[in-house]
């Protein structure tokens, strides 16, 4: 391949020519690039010279562009402008917002408690948080994060970190608790006001998987109650409304304030766990690199600290076949 750094005129003299072009003035030229007019002059001349040919037609007013040179005036404008914009989404991606994909339920529960400590770790990170009803293609929405739940063998051509195990049991307000009291067991929870999520897109483990790790297999609660968005689900719970499937990495901090109590029965463990992903073949900036080790570091302090340890129930598990999950 021929050299293009001997092919290729000066790129100084290349942006000089451009101002010149788009001008029609060297004058004007050189005063938007800080240069005289007899600079301007010489580095016109200068690309002419090594193109061999003449690009612009000298009067004392304006230098007008020959033929060949508005031709190349065409194709130096586009090549520079290229340039320029790839230069601006370079340094908006580096010193822009860093996105991070969630669902809504995990925005709400997971990281908005956690924003502050974000804040203070990353003092210089800007984070945006996207959420949706489906798992994002991050590649092609351009976004350099998400959470996701699953089993990263599912996502070829992802890094993961994990964030929480999978691990499911049912929750009632206090106020609930008062008014029904406690459950002797699950089949006496089956009978009781159940409160169902019925996602639209992201396949949830159900009240029947629960039961079926309880050991009641064909339990059919009644569906009083249905509603498609998680974050609606554990209001519902909070207002006293049923009982509902607490994720355990979603609901520990209403646990903890006593605002939900865990019931009795099994902890569905489904094997699965939540991740931050990262598509590998697009290089992450430093601050996206650093959201990502936060979020998998502040997780990993929560699993030392803090999540109540669940003893393994008596009742029989039967795991259900195809275990699903919420992100």
């Amino acid at each position: 391949m021929t050299n293009l750094r001997r092919l290729l005129p000066s790129p100084g003299h290349l942006i000089v020519f451009e101002a010149a072009g788009r001008l029609g003035s060297f004058t004007a030229a050189g005063r938007e690039l800080g240069m005289s007019q007899a600079a301007v002059s010489l580095a016109v001349r200068a690309l002419e010279d090594q193109l061999g040919a003449q690009l612009f037609v000298r009067t004392p007013r304006r230098a007008r562009l020959t033929d060949a040179g508005a031709r190349f005036f065409a194709e130096v404008s586009q090549a520079l402008s290229q340039i320029r914009g790839g230069v601006e989404a370079l340094r908006a991606r580096e010193d822009g917002p860093v996105t991070l994909a969630v669902s809504t339920a995990f925005a709400a529960f997971w990281m908005m408690p956690r924003l502050q400590q974000l804040r203070e770790a990353l003092p210089g990170v800007d984070l945006r948080l996207q959420t949706a009803d489906r798992d994002l293609d991050l590649v092609a929405e351009g976004v350099p994060l998400g959470v996701r739940g699953g089993d990263p063998a599912d996502w070829p051509g992802h890094g993961a970190e994990p964030i929480a195990e999978e691990v499911i049991f049912p929750v009632a307000s206090p106020a609930w608790i008062a008014r029904h009291g406690l459950p002797a067991d699950p089949a006496e929870l089956a009978r009781r006001r159940l409160i169902h999520l019925e996602e639209p897109t992201r396949p949830a483990a159900d009240w029947g998987d629960w039961f079926r790790a309880a050991g009641l297999e064909g339990a059919a609660p009644a569906r009083e109650l249905v509603i498609n968005d998680y974050v609606l689900v554990i209001q519902a719970a909070l207002e006293g409304q049923g009982v509902a499937l607490g994720w355990r990495h979603l609901v520990e901090r209403h646990l903890r304030a006593g605002l939900l109590r865990r019931l009795g029965g099994p902890a569905l463990r489904t094997g699965r766990s939540f991740h931050v992903v990262w598509p590998q073949g697009v290089a992450l900036t430093p601050k996206a690199r650093a959201v990502r080790d936060w979020l998998a570091a502040a997780a990993a302090e929560g699993r030392r600290a803090g999540a109540p340890r669940l003893r393994r129930r008596s009742a029989p598990r039967t795991p259900p076949s195809a275990p699903t999950t919420r992100s």
